[in-house]
């Protein structure tokens, strides 16, 4: 509302202007003045004028928030969700504070990992029997540094006191533009730009890249994938691009609620067939754990993963999933058990 306030002040000065540089000379100097004025109005106080510091606090405690025992965030006193309009009228302020509260809850999700679950996080290359990948993460950003361009002005026969009309103009237009600019997008503070990592600029790149630094390269004879939403779509273009080695490692993949398209992504009738074979995808439904879902691709199976939440879907999933990756590991090695037949005891009572 601090914004839409400056719109409405502002609005009636520029009709009051309009209305002054009709009459003579004195309005013309009135104008002036008033331009003057504006000038001289720094618009990114007027914009913070109402707001609180951007000081939070750097706990969960000091937010008043804890995780309760279903995993829940919940304030102290009140037992209430988060809010994310804590204070009213000042989105910018509330949009800082969810930002500072998001930085906590990414830390503490990490010591959840490394106290209950026993992972270790450390930087690539890892080399562990479970591996996390993080397709999200592809770029960094960095304040984008600022650069000065000289005005074609500087050089030029002009009159100097044209040249700095001119340099006045173009000021009052910068200035005027990032008002709007912040006006459009107020938490935007700095002019940002990102920074690609390299070779991972994309989930599909993050996928190959450690497929064919870690995971092709492990020891395991048997390995799982569990891949949830875009993580499907990640995975088959995997399989596009490492469609012998895939299936020569991967014994059964798990997807969630998967937003794979094999028509889309182009896959191949090879692949769609192994996908039929070796993966299952446990998608949102209302319908109860493991109960068929019909589907119009012809990739892989469909079956209910017991919730209509798309956010859900793996955890609620969770026991079907290894029991799933149980006998997928099963049926692989009996199939490479050798047949026993007297014909086989025959041989091996010769040879002795």
């Amino acid at each position: 509302m601090s914004i839409s306030l400056s719109s409405l002040i502002l609005l009636p000065i520029w009709i009051n202007m309009a209305q002054i540089q009709q009459g003579g000379p004195d309005e013309k100097e009135k104008t002036t003045a008033l331009k003057d004025l504006l000038s001289r109005i720094d618009l990114d106080e007027l914009m913070k004028k109402d707001e609180p510091p951007l000081d939070f606090p750097d706990t969960l405690e000091g937010f008043e928030y804890a995780f309760n025992e279903k995993g829940q965030l919940r304030h102290i006193k009140t037992g209430e969700p988060f809010v994310f309009n804590y204070r009213e009228d000042l989105h910018r302020w509330n949009q800082k504070r969810y930002e500072a509260l998001g930085e906590i809850i990414t830390k503490y999700v990490y010591e959840l990992l490394e106290k209950d679950c026993n992972l270790k996080k450390i930087s690539i290359p890892e080399g562990y029997g479970v591996i996390v990948l993080n397709p999200n993460e592809n770029y960094i950003e960095v304040e984008k540094p600022k650069i000065h361009v000289q005005s074609s002005s500087d050089s030029s026969d002009e009159p100097a006191e044209k040249r700095e009309r001119k340099d006045k103009v173009s000021k009052e237009t910068k200035k005027r533009r990032d008002f709007y600019e912040k006006y459009r997008n107020p938490q935007r503070e700095k002019e940002m730009m990102q920074l690609y990592i390299r070779e991972n600029g994309s989930p599909e790149e993050h996928a190959i890249y450690v497929w064919d630094h870690f995971i092709a390269q492990a020891a395991a004879e048997n390995v799982f994938f569990v891949a949830h939403s875009y993580g499907g779509l990640a995975f088959v273009e995997l399989m596009i691009q490492r469609e012998a080695d895939v299936k020569n490692k991967v014994t059964a993949v798990a997807l969630t609620d998967s937003v794979h398209n094999v028509w889309h992504q182009e896959a191949g009738k090879t692949i769609r067939e192994w996908m039929r074979e070796n993966c299952c995808n446990w998608v949102s439904s209302s319908e109860p754990l493991d109960t068929s879902v019909e589907s119009m691709l012809p990739d892989c199976p469909r079956v209910s993963a017991g919730t209509d939440r798309h956010e859900l879907t793996s955890w609620k999933s969770f026991a079907s999933i290894f029991k799933f990756f149980t006998e997928a590991s099963e049926a692989k090695t009996s199939s490479l058990k050798p047949a026993v037949t007297r014909r086989s005891h025959r041989i091996k009572h010769e040879e002795l």
